[in-house]
């Protein structure tokens, strides 16, 4: 049945964010839909539709499973967007981890496994 999960995000600036996508996270730009943006980086899609509230921006995140995490962490700390609070660690519950802030304020964490829930 389910097959994928798509994370909705908020934009408080269509062109920032299109820039900070491409550049900082490495995801290509797919389109912009009247405000509605729509990136892609190995295979995994993130949308985001136009808020003009930072303050309910900023309540937003999601989870990517990744392989590799030293190297996506090693090119995220290049690009000085990982959160001070969010070094790559292992987590009491058996997942490594690390978070990443995009420039709205969406929180990404990035995890090497999914773990059984």
């Amino acid at each position: 049945m389910f097959k994928r999960s798509t994370p909705v995000l908020a934009s408080i600036d269509e062109a920032k964010t299109i820039n900070f996508y491409t550049q900082k996270l490495g995801f290509n730009f797919v389109v912009n839909h009247n405000g509605y943006l729509i990136f892609e980086r190995d295979g995994i899609h993130v949308h985001l539709f136009h808020c003009s509230n930072p303050d309910e921006c900023r309540n937003m995140g999601c989870y990517i499973y990744v392989t590799d995490i030293e190297t996506l962490y090693a090119e995220y700390q290049q690009a000085g967007i990982v959160h001070p609070n969010g070094p790559l660690k292992m987590m009491p519950f058996g997942l490594r981890q690390f978070a990443a802030v995009d420039n709205n304020g969406n929180i990404f964490y990035f995890a090497d496994f999914e773990p059984l829930i």
